[in-house]
């Protein structure tokens, strides 16, 4: 009987410490078998190879907006020297407006605005609208003045652009790509 109860109690105390390891939480981030350390390893350098590649395409991103905005930059002052010395807009120079006018819708939606009328207007109603935006200072009296204040602006715009990072968005920088935007519309249906 004695056995009897000896073997009773051991049994108890075995499978008592027995769910006590079970229930016991593992190191989850420490591998049991080598093959799957091994699979942790090569987990941890792809999601780390793929940090690196996520991180090099933002900055080459955030380069290109540089580029894009001293693009318009250098088309905005090529218009301004086109327009003084001239007469009127020019074919050419209407083309080059279109060209900076996509120049700076990039430049706006990469910065993280969004388009508030998707729909497109037709673009003979949207000069009136536009020319009613422009504050009473920047708004142009004849064509080389509103070459002059879009280049001013498209400076301006520069600048907000050069101040953000990768990691940021500039609703200063937003503002001035939307005020461009309006003298570009203004100046592009001048007559």
């Amino acid at each position: 009987m004695v056995i009897r109860l000896l073997f009773i109690s051991l049994m108890i105390a075995f499978c008592g410490t027995t769910v006590s390891v079970l229930c016991q939480d593992a190191d989850s981030s420490f591998p049991r078998t080598r093959a799957e350390g091994e699979r942790c390893l090569r987990e941890q350098n792809v999601c780390e190879q793929l940090e690196k590649l996520r991180i090099a395409h933002d900055k080459k991103e955030h380069d290109e907006l540089l580029a894009r905005a001293e693009e318009a930059l250098r088309l905005s002052e090529e218009l301004e020297r086109s327009i003084t010395t001239s007469d009127g807009i020019s074919d050419q120079n209407r083309s080059k407006l279109q060209d900076f006018e996509k120049i700076v819708r990039k430049i706006r939606s990469e910065l993280g605005a969004k388009d508030a009328d998707p729909e497109k207007k037709n673009e003979e109603d949207g000069v009136a609208d536009e020319a009613e935006d422009v504050p009473e200072e920047k708004r142009p009296v004849d064509v080389v003045s509103g070459f002059k204040i879009l280049r001013e602006s498209t400076i301006k715009l520069v600048n907000e652009v050069r101040k953000t990072t990768r990691f940021s968005i500039s609703a200063a920088a937003i503002q001035s790509s939307n005020a461009v935007l309006k003298l570009t519309k203004l100046l592009r249906f001048w007559r």
